[in-house]
């Protein structure tokens, strides 16, 4: 039964073909009307190389630039397009060998324009050049913008009396200052210069800023963690199974980084942004023992009392109560 089927619509196929002038040769696929070959007067047998020879022939001949007649340079310039059109498919193997298909199979047509639009609406780079390329360069707009906020930071702290006192007494201590106090030609332009490069220094080696600020890694941009991605993973689930194991089932006591995890997921901030806080919070944090959820419930609503409260203190606040109350919510005016 299969078979008749497959018979009769081979028959149906070959009875279209007959009755409706079928050709391999379809617009807007292309050489259009034309076949490619009898375009460049080669033959299917023909090589690169003679395909490439009837080219130039027939680009020289039919070049726009060799009429003056404007008629003629119209007419030469459509079949300089056609005969550039015809190389360009021949000359591509996968372009020709699926041209040659469509000679070959013209009942196929929904697969001749598949394959013809995907070629020439497709990329011309290969898309891991160009996903490479991406990678690259926000990795890189990632480390400069770091290293931008890290020397933001240094600069300030440079300008700050304290820390500069700081860093002047550590260059002391340690011999930074011996040779500039040896030169004693210099103007006082270059010898304070000199100061502010040595306190940079100082505070580059040894401040320890940390957050958005902090000095930037390499190990951060984009392409390493991409690259180290399967084994972030695997930490991560090795992790879980470890806390699990050890908290959940074995019901084991937190250790000190165990609770300033749990506090940090609890306050909802990020491992840069917790670092970020002061050694006093996080002392706060642990004293009020805070890992415990129960605790930071109840922490978090005093917290957020007391925000209330300082804020209705706050004589902002109470000139916009008045406001409010005097003129209410939606109302506009213009005073002169």
């Amino acid at each position: 039964m299969r078979m008749d089927l497959t018979r009769l619509v081979s028959y149906i196929l070959v009875v279209l073909c007959m009755t409706t002038s079928c050709s391999a040769l379809m617009e807007g696929l292309y050489c259009g009307k034309q076949d490619c070959y009898d375009v460049l007067g080669v033959t299917r047998e023909s090589s690169k190389y003679e395909i490439s020879k009837a080219y130039r022939a027939l680009a020289k001949k039919y070049h726009p630039d060799r009429y003056r007649n404007e008629d003629d340079k119209a007419e030469m310039s459509e079949m300089f397009k056609t005969v550039a059109t015809a190389y360009e498919i021949l000359k591509d193997d996968e372009a020709r060998t699926d041209y040659d298909y469509m000679l070959d199979h013209p009942e196929e047509y929904y697969r001749h324009y598949y394959h013809y639009y995907r070629r020439r609406m497709a990329p011309k780079v290969d898309i891991r050049i160009v996903i490479a390329v991406t990678i690259t360069v926000i990795s890189a707009f990632q480390y400069y913008a770091a290293m931008f906020r890290w020397s933001s930071g240094v600069r300030y702290l440079s300008a700050q009396p304290k820390y500069r006192s700081m860093a002047m007494s550590y260059a002391e201590e340690n011999g930074m200052l011996d040779n500039l106090r040896k030169i004693k030609k210099r103007n006082k332009e270059d010898i304070k210069a000199e100061e502010e490069r040595i306190i940079k220094q100082v505070l580059e080696e040894n401040i320890d800023i940390r957050g958005g600020y902090a000095k930037p890694r390499v190990i951060d941009v984009l392409w390493i963690q991409l690259l180290m991605s399967p084994y972030t993973i695997y930490l991560w689930f090795a992790w879980n199974v470890s806390w699990i194991w050890r908290f959940s089932v074995k019901k084991e006591e937190y250790g000190m980084e165990e609770k300033l995890y749990l506090i940090r997921s609890y306050l909802g901030l990020s491992s840069t942004q917790f670092e970020a806080l002061s050694d006093a919070e996080r002392k706060e944090f642990l004293d009020e023992e805070l890992w415990i959820k129960e605790n930071f419930d109840s922490w978090k609503a005093a917290k957020e009392e007391e925000r209330k409260r300082q804020l209705a203190e706050s004589a902002r606040y109470k000139s916009y109560r008045r406001y409010m109350k005097k003129h209410g919510p939606g109302r506009m005016y213009f005073d002169d």
